[in-house]
């Protein structure tokens, strides 16, 4: 019940109240991403949505164009703190977290939600991912989730596809409302944001 109608009537509403913050965001880093590194604004990236539903999510593009895919033994994306690869405007928007303002269009276009699972790359068939996995996607994604609220970077990929799965079976609107206040919380501090 949760899912299916207040979270989804609470995500409508809220990315429409932040559509005018997008919107302005565009008209002053737009520039300052073309201007620090010539290339497109966006970044998009084919991911994971519910149920294994394909979708492209959108997000301020913070690394050089053209930079070359690097992915973690796990095959988890590689991220670090002196990337080489992050322009310095990206380097901003990253511990800002600014640079998932575009994502406000795939909440509203029914890919996204505010609070849930990060949504993994698409570079597998669904039939092909484990029950675990499986578990993740069975509810949309997020912006952010359980273990971006507390963990951020700090723990392998399974450990996240593990809490993914703790969050589907916990999942509601007081639970939703405490990851929001510790994201809110690790973004001002700064911690393990990359």
């Amino acid at each position: 019940m949760y899912e299916l109608f207040v979270k989804r009537l609470l995500d409508i509403l809220f990315s429409i109240l932040l559509l005018p913050i997008f919107l302005v965001s565009l008209l002053v880093i737009a520039p300052a991403i073309y201007l620090s590194d010539k290339g497109p604004v966006f970044y998009s990236s084919v991911r994971r949505g519910k149920n294994g539903k394909r979708f492209v999510m959108y997000k301020y593009r913070s690394m050089k164009a053209n930079a070359l895919m690097i992915k973690n033994p796990d095959g988890s994306t590689f991220c670090s703190e002196d990337d080489q690869r992050i322009t310095r405007i990206g380097r901003f928007l990253r511990k800002s977290s600014l640079d998932e303002l575009p994502q406000i269009i795939n909440i509203l276009r029914g890919d996204m939600s505010f609070i849930g699972p990060r949504p993994n790359l698409a570079n597998k068939e669904y039939d092909e991912l484990n029950d675990i996995r499986k578990k993740g996607v069975s509810v949309r994604p997020g912006i952010t989730g359980y273990s971006q609220a507390y963990f951020r970077n700090s723990i392998p990929s399974k450990q996240k596809f593990e809490n993914d799965c703790y969050y589907v079976d916990n999942m509601s609107f007081r639970f939703d409302c405490k990851i929001l206040l510790k994201t809110l919380s690790t973004v001002l501090r700064g911690r393990n944001i990359y």
